[in-house]
């Protein structure tokens, strides 16, 4: 009997939240926007979007769309060098611990209309 085909990854997101001194903000989004770019950039990078909360103040939190795994991120993504200057400008910002999770994709339910990317 042939065996089955490996069934492929369906990708991953890692969700961020960090807690900066709210007179901190523009200058951490000055210093985001450059690792953002560059993260966004990545062929295995589908989506990258951040928020702000509407109720506290000093609050971000975005979401990394990845093709490939959680073991990959962890060992190659997370590992660039480009990472080094955006966390020595930001992390002495934060006023509390970052937080992070990642989520397995559920292939069949992703939708977004066209207007999502044009905000």
């Amino acid at each position: 009997m042939a065996e089955a085909a490996p069934k492929e990854f369906p990708g991953l997101s890692l969700h961020v939240t960090i807690t900066i001194a709210p007179e901190n903000e523009e200058k951490f989004l000055a210093a985001f926007r450059t690792v953002w770019e560059l993260v966004a950039a990545e062929p295995e990078c589908i989506f990258f979007e951040i928020y702000k909360s509407a109720t506290e103040l000093g609050v971000f939190s975005w979401v990394e769309g990845w093709t490939k795994d959680q073991k990959w991120l962890m060992e190659v993504q997370l590992q660039k060098e480009y990472y080094k200057p955006y966390f020595a400008i930001t992390e002495p910002m934060f006023i509390k611990p970052r937080e992070f999770k990642i989520y397995e994709k559920l292939p069949g339910w992703a939708k977004a209309k066209p207007e999502h990317f044009e905000r």
